[in-house]
């Protein structure tokens, strides 16, 4: 895209009506695209064209300047964060979700959802998870008109996924997509306030020991392999995390590893092992990958699949019979730090949790306390 064209959208007010007021320098193409809008005008008094502020109208703006200019939206959209000049690959799009097909009659979840998903930059994956929920619940009141939908009802369609078998982490992500909606789509804070949520159960993490772990890395096919399920554990990654990882982001210097733009959007360094370091090295003569650390067909990023699959066989030839997720690495990762006696707060960085209370179930499953207790039995 090129970031030197720039247009500004605002919030205007015009004979009390609303409108979108689109500031920009002067430059042919920007001209010529801004004339193509429906019923453009221009204010003198505010020194900028205008259109009626309607949700058509400030897709069809997207539409028009994407790949021409950088949409700076600060002033129109209050307390929410900008579209960045390149819309990073894990974010949804608006163009991406519109090429979706529908079956007849289907209830299409509104084009200002997606929008407001794009803007806040969700991953795809909670992208689509909100927009599959959202309209799953939008068909089972199919008639009912949107701002017509009480709390009654949601319970009601609550009841009805209970029923199905749904569990409490579903269930959370329907009233989180309903909410999406009405709190920050249409600006009604506090809409379902009274709703009630699942009770959270406290399941403990699952975790590998560190010989089980030793073993699941010696057993891995191929350099490539091992790296990969090294570095998870050693660093304390998301499976997500890893495969976003950039060749940049690897600092021997330090002995860091950078983690961009991981879940909530937050960037944080973590530790990098000096054996993984030299796996690395060996990784990279033999496999030269060009972008992304590791890289599967044609260049393209590795895909999570592809990760589970390896740990799998690589925990089976190691005789570890409990099933194994690439995600217990990354619990590992942290109850070893602090059953070694790491600071709990160290952790959290590492980790990249927002609040130390998330990080503090590590706690219930690390043995170094357990292990200055003696069994009655013994």
């Amino acid at each position: 895209m090129n970031t030197t064209k720039r247009i500004a959208i605002k919030h205007l007010v015009i004979n009390r009506e609303d409108k979108i007021g689109i500031k920009f320098y002067h430059d042919k193409v920007i001209e010529a695209l801004i004339k193509q809008l429906p019923n453009v005008k221009w204010s003198e008094k505010y020194g900028m064209a205008y259109v009626n502020n309607t949700s058509n109208n400030l897709s069809l703006i997207y539409d028009s300047f994407k790949g021409v200019a950088w949409i700076d939206g600060k002033y129109f959209y209050r307390n929410k964060p900008l579209i960045d000049p390149v819309i990073k690959e894990n974010q949804v799009t608006i163009n991406s979700l519109k090429k979706r097909r529908y079956p007849i009659g289907y209830r299409q979840c509104p084009k200002e959802y997606l929008l407001k998903l794009e803007l806040k930059k969700y991953s795809i994956n909670t992208a689509k998870t909100y927009i599959h929920l959202f309209e799953q619940f939008i068909n089972y009141y199919k008639e009912v008109d949107l701002l017509d939908i009480n709390e009654d009802k949601i319970r009601g369609y609550m009841s009805f996924k209970i029923n199905e078998g749904k569990g409490d982490s579903t269930l959370n992500q329907i009233i989180n997509s309903i909410k999406f909606y009405y709190e920050i789509v249409l600006n009604m804070p506090n809409r379902f306030y009274d709703l009630e949520r699942p009770k959270p159960k406290e399941v403990l993490p699952e975790v590998l020991s560190k010989a089980e772990i030793l073993r699941i890395i010696s057993c891995t096919n191929n350099i490539k392999h091992k790296c990969a399920i090294s570095i998870i554990y050693s660093a304390g990654l998301r499976v997500s995390e890893l495969l976003n990882l950039k060749i940049s982001d690897i600092d021997s210097q330090r002995m860091v590893i950078r983690v961009a733009d991981s879940k909530g959007g937050k960037d944080r360094y973590t530790l990098l092992s000096s054996m993984v370091l030299v796996d690395l090295r060996t990784y990279f003569v033999e496999y030269r990958p060009s972008k992304y650390l590791f890289e599967g067909l044609n260049q393209e990023k590795y895909s999570s699949s592809s990760v589970l699959k390896v740990l799998k066989r690589a925990s089976k030839r190691a005789g570890i019979l409990k099933p194994v997720k690439t995600h217990m690495l990354r619990h590992s990762f942290a109850t070893h730090l602090l059953e070694q006696g790491t600071d709990i707060r160290n952790i959290q960085t590492l980790l990249g949790h927002n609040s130390l209370n998330t990080t503090q179930i590590y706690t219930h499953v690390a043995t170094n306390v357990m292990k200055t207790i003696k069994n009655p039995l013994d």
